[in-house]
């Protein structure tokens, strides 16, 4: 019987992957794959690899994985390549005899160019090559599909703080991930939190943080959050005692330097934002100091959001910034955390504008929309192999389909070269003196180098918002 271990390499891979290493041309004995994200409506932010290399590469491949994967791929009705697998257990000790290429974490480029490149080093293991596309391409796309959503979403901010505010110090705070309940797995959330933190430091998916430290090097906290109501909290006072509920998170959480949130929608949010905030509670707010974040949650974001700073800038007054747009006082803000995407929140900033309010006023949370409502499609990610070495002759290979020109991949060894803000992807054989973007990461079992946190957050900063 076999052992149910989900970190055997071996099995964390398609079925049909187990049928490959017959179907390759004799004399076969190198194979170079590439991935890019072939399209999309953003930029890619490079991301996640370093974390698939410490987790899942690091650790040599044992006896009894192959005697494991040999029970269950049987089993599943495919031939298994025990040969292959003893000899590298053997010879390399179970570390894998691959050379990985990637350009570096927290790199910005357009759709359409190589992010990582992949070879055997060893002839007598060019079929491991692809037998690794399942788990590699699966731990690049996520993390960079999510990676490169949020930094879209801080582009569609620091354009709207730039119109409408004195500063962009709020900047890196105006996205928090709400993710983590509707995520599919705790890996999940660890991978697609820990991308969204690329770009921004407020979170409340607790996993990323772990992640952090585990695959980024990060000792010191990387992402911070704020005590906050739910529903719960709230509506276990009953209807009759609202304002006693919110009364008592000013009473705990208020005070000087202090942050605090309060969903405001559980019942009748304009009678909240009018009479409990604005009048029975007013004073008390004030006087507490810190800082009370509203949340209105519920509802047509444009509409909820504006009203909601309509009312408050009522109740409580504002200022007019440099710009000359409407600012709460600094003891008050608020948090949209309903139906924030990419298509509605560009419309949300504009709307804010519109009514005269800076968008330093809110702040937004993202939460299926950042970790989940994303998929391998969105923007078209793929592995696939690009030149292949028979007999010591290395000859360019690729899929060119006539029922769909968009699948068509790319040919030979590739390079990636980068000339002011202009990136191309281009072969080897052509780089004539140019840098090469793509550097190796991983050698036959060992990560050649490793990044932290703060240096893959300083790489994206550094590309034009």
């Amino acid at each position: 019987m076999y052992t149910s271990n989900f970190t055997n390499l071996i099995l964390n891979v398609d079925s049909y992957k187990a049928s490959h290493w017959l179907q390759y041309p004799k004399g076969t004995e190198y194979i170079s794959y590439y991935i890019e994200a072939r399209r999309g409506e953003f930029d890619v932010v490079m991301f996640g690899l370093q974390a698939f290399i410490k987790e899942y590469l690091l650790n040599p491949i044992s006896q009894q994985d192959i005697d494991d994967a040999e029970i269950v791929l049987k089993a599943h009705g495919l031939p298994f390549h025990k040969e292959g697998w003893q000899h590298l257990l053997d010879k390399h000790q179970g570390y894998l005899p691959l050379k990985i290429e990637a350009v570096p974490e927290g790199t910005v480029l357009p759709v359409g160019n190589v992010v990582c490149q992949i070879t055997n080093t060893d002839p007598n293991f060019f079929w491991l090559v692809g037998y690794l596309e399942t788990a590699l391409l699966r731990a690049i796309w996520y993390p960079s599909t999510v990676a490169s959503l949020s930094y879209l979403c801080k582009k569609q901010i620091k354009q709207a703080l730039i119109k409408s505010a004195d500063d962009l110090s709020s900047l890196d705070f105006q996205l928090h991930d709400f993710g983590a309940r509707g995520a599919s797995s705790l890996e999940t959330v660890a991978l697609g939190g820990l991308a969204h933190l690329v770009n921004f430091k407020g979170t409340d998916s607790v996993s990323a943080l772990l992640a952090a430290k585990r695959w980024y090097n990060v000792n010191e906290m990387p992402a911070f959050s704020i005590p906050a109501a739910e529903h719960s909290t709230i509506t276990a006072w009953g209807k009759e005692r609202e304002v006693n509920a919110y009364q008592n998170m000013v009473e705990q959480f208020a005070g000087e330097g202090k942050l605090y949130s309060v969903v405001s929608d559980s019942y009748d949010l304009w009678n909240a934002l009018e009479h409990i905030w604005g009048e029975q509670l007013k004073d008390m707010v004030i006087e507490k100091s810190g800082r009370l974040v509203i949340r209105p949650d519920s509802g047509n974001p444009i509409e909820i959001v504006c009203k909601t700073l309509e009312i408050l800038a009522e109740k409580f007054g504002y200022r007019l910034n440099r710009k000359g747009y409407k600012v709460l006082p600094d003891y008050l803000r608020i948090i949209q955390g309903d139906g924030i995407n990419p298509k509605s929140l560009p419309q949300i900033l504009d709307a804010i504008m519109e009514k005269g309010f800076s968008v330093e006023n809110v702040n937004f949370g993202m939460g299926g929309g950042l970790l989940q409502q994303v998929n391998r499609d969105t923007m078209s990610w793929a592995m696939k192999a690009s030149a292949i070495c028979i007999n010591g002759q290395w000859q360019e290979i690729y899929k060119d389909p006539i029922t769909s020109q968009s699948k068509r991949s790319k040919k030979g060894v590739l390079a990636l070269v980068k000339s002011e803000n202009n990136w191309e992807t281009i072969k080897l054989s052509e780089l004539n003196g140019q840098t090469n973007q793509l550097q190796t990461v991983f050698l036959n079992g060992e990560l050649c180098f490793e990044e932290n946190l703060t240096e893959i957050r300083l790489r994206s900063e550094a590309y034009s918002l």
